[in-house]
């Protein structure tokens, strides 16, 4: 009786929480805008509610009931074969031009941009242990440092490494101040920075035109080698080099190996940073600050090597992005790029490659295959939030530590 109850409360709360929400449809037509009731699906929601309290509590009883296996679990058999399930996405990442088309390669393209921003934060929040939610700030610095001085003519491999450089120094400069924060503290200054960048980039309208943007991004070559129809002085078409005729999807396959080459790139340096003894810091430090300032380690630098490391593959993907993109804008770096990237991480599992991997492609690629529910992927997206807290908090593969048993 009493989960009944609760069960039709929560449902009476959901229908007028959404109905403002759900209840109402906005259209269009040659007489102008005009609202609509859609209060039906408020009551889909209430229902949708109403069961799965109901069915909520016995589930949970039931899995406490039911006897564990604990030699076998699937994420952790992903985890501890981590390096056959990263080559086999490896492979498969490549017979995605093969086979894909045209907007499967875009739609990929954009998922390993997120995997890079994924493996990035991680390094922040899965190994070091510092809550980031102001991550997007660096992105967006890559992505405008590409993107003016493209406009002055400097290429996209000469900027690649300028564009790292500078949003590490940024990260150093970010860490500073927020040493000597933790938790909430840190994360409300980190949201605080994001939040400064974006409006900065707003505001100055002489170098970065303001809410408008940049248009009109040059798109990466190779060795003077370009993607389109015809080249400029001393450039050569590919098409041309190759001897096939020309089709805008090349365009699409190269860059789409460049943002792989990245990804791969920044997988290689993490893993060896992880065996380094700055990678045991970094776990040291998430695991207890006080036991790791008592070892002698220099907490100051562990933090700030974090964020700058973190920060300079962050801007190493925003810069592409804007070459991906052709354009940029302030309205393109809020916090719900931050929002992504940190549920990434926390979905994928804290401190795991390979969940961080899954959790990107998921959260990008679904959203695009599911396009008649886009105006409910908030609600989707809070809903798999809150069930994640509740059945797995830890992620759906979480890292494994390393650890002994005694015989029994």
């Amino acid at each position: 009786m009493r989960y009944l109850l609760y069960a039709a409360l929560a449902a009476a709360l959901t229908f007028f929480i959404t109905l403002p929400i759900l209840g109402v449809h906005l259209n269009q037509s040659a007489q102008g805008l005009s609202l609509t009731g859609q209060w039906q699906h408020c009551l889909y929601a209430a229902a949708v509610v109403f069961i799965a309290q109901l069915l909520l509590p016995l589930a949970i009883q039931a899995k406490h009931r039911l006897p564990r296996n604990p030699r076998f679990s699937p994420a952790a058999y992903i985890e501890n074969h981590r390096g056959v399930v990263l080559a086999l996405l490896i492979v498969a990442a490549f017979f995605v031009p093969v086979f894909g088309s045209r907007g499967a390669v875009n739609v990929a393209t954009l998922a390993l941009i997120y995997v890079m921003l994924g493996l990035s934060l991680n390094i922040v929040v899965g190994y070091a242990g510092l809550l980031d939610l102001g991550h997007v700030a660096f992105y967006a610095v890559g992505a405008y440092c590409y993107a003016i001085l493209a406009q002055h003519g400097v290429g996209f491999w000469t900027t690649l490494p300028i564009a790292a450089l500078l949003t590490g120094a940024l990260g150093l400069l970010l860490g500073f101040p927020v040493l000597r924060l933790r938790g909430d503290y840190l994360a409300i200054v980190t949201l605080g920075f994001g939040e400064i960048i974006r409006i900065l980039l707003n505001n100055l309208d002489s170098l970065t035109n303001g809410p408008k943007g940049i248009n009109n991004i040059p798109k990466p070559g190779l060795f003077n080698i370009v993607f389109t129809r015809k080249g400029g002085a001393g450039e050569t078409p590919f098409h041309e080099l190759v001897g096939i005729p020309f089709s805008t999807e090349q365009r699409g396959i190269f860059l789409y190996l460049i943002i792989l080459g990245l990804c791969l790139l920044t997988l290689w340096v993490i893993n060896r940073l992880l065996r380094m003894p700055i990678g045991r810091a970094w776990e040291a430090l998430r695991e207890d600050e006080i036991a790791c300032r008592s070892l002698g380690v220099n907490t100051t630098g562990i933090k700030l090597s974090a964020f700058a490391i973190g920060a300079a593959f962050a801007g190493l993907a925003g810069a592409f992005y804007a070459a991906f993109q052709g354009s940029v804008t302030p309205d393109s770096f809020t916090f719900w790029e931050s929002a992504i990237m940190l549920a990434i991480v926390v979905l994928g599992g804290m401190g795991s490659q390979t969940g961080v991997i899954l959790a990107a492609l998921a959260l990008t690629i679904i959203p695009e295959i599911a396009r008649e529910f886009s105006q409910y992927r908030m609600i989707i997206f809070g809903a798999v939030m809150v069930l994640m807290m509740i059945w797995r908090p830890q992620g759906l593969i979480p890292a494994q530590r390393p650890k002994m048993e005694l015989p029994e």
